[in-house]
Formats: C-alpha cells, sequence, structure tokens
C-alpha cells in the first residue's frame, strides 16, 4: 500500500484487509519502492521500524487472547498458545526454541500445527491474529547466561 501520510488506523487497517507492504512515497526515493515491490512480491512483509514498533505495541496492549471452536473447547494448546505470544512478541524460530527449552525443529512443528488450526499460513497474519484476538498465555523466562561459554 502506498500512502504519504501515515496514522497509526492507517497501519493497523491496511495490515488487517491484507496488506503486506506499507510504503511512504514521500519519505523514501523510488529505487526502495522497487525493492518494497519485489520483497512483496516474493513472500516478505515490508515495514518501517517505526511501523514495526506500532504494530509489536499493539499487540502488548492487546486483551487475551481464547481461540475456541465451535463448541467452546479450547483451539489451541497451553502450549500453542505461549508460541503465538512469543511470535507476537516479535521472537524468531531459534529465539522461540530458547525461551521454552525446544529445539528450533519443536518450534516449527508447532507452527506449522497452530497455520493448521487457525487457517493461517505466515507469521505476519498470525501477528495480526494475536493482534485482533490478544494473547494469554505468556512464555516463561529463560534467564540469560550470566557468562559466554564462547572462545574468543
Amino acid at each position: 500500500m502506498l500512502h504519504q501520510h501515515r496514522g497509526d488506523a492507517v497501519l493497523m487497517n491496511a495490515l488487517r484487509v491484507g496488506a503486506r507492504g506499507l510504503f511512504s512515497f514521500g519519505k523514501l526515493p523510488f529505487r526502495m519502492l522497487c525493492r518494497c515491490i519485489h520483497r512483496v512480491h516474493e513472500g516478505e512483509a515490508w515495514l518501517s521500524h517505526a511501523e514495526v514498533r506500532h504494530l509489536l505495541d499493539a499487540v502488548a496492549q492487546s486483551p487475551p487472547l481464547r481461540v475456541v471452536n465451535a463448541r467452546g473447547s479450547d483451539l489451541l494448546s497451553p502450549r500453542e498458545e505461549q508460541v503465538v505470544a512469543l511470535v507476537a512478541e516479535g521472537l524468531s524460530n531459534r529465539e522461540i526454541a530458547h525461551e521454552l527449552q525446544l529445539s528450533e525443529h519443536t518450534v516449527k512443528k508447532y507452527l506449522f500445527r497452530i497455520f493448521d488450526k487457525l487457517g493461517i499460513s505466515t507469521r505476519v497474519e498470525l501477528v495480526l491474529y494475536a493482534v485482533s484476538h490478544g494473547h494469554t498465555v505468556g512464555a516463561e523466562r529463560v534467564p540469560a547466561p550470566l557468562f559466554s561459554t564462547s572462545a574468543t
């Protein structure tokens, strides 16, 4: 989506209706527009740092998520809700694996099952889903190591 003046409502509404890239044509050179178009065409998202920060702030302020099926039963397991919460916080699969003390492969499996249950296919859709529905289960944080074990 091309825009000249971005407001917070414009950002959220554009993402909700499926925009995968937001480009301010008044602030960035034309060559960046070409890069944006290519990246979005390749399946990536294109947002400025300020837009990503706003999106993450909105996620942090979202009400609790409770995903249920037609009978009112929880659709996601507590662990899957933890994974959703960490994705919504902007963590990578490697960081999620560290936080939950899992392998990256297991995190990928969780994401595959979550995407299947929610009928979505990308992390951006998952974050937008979390923003619009909130999230309940916070992941238990693993303390950072006090010292590095890598040799320098």
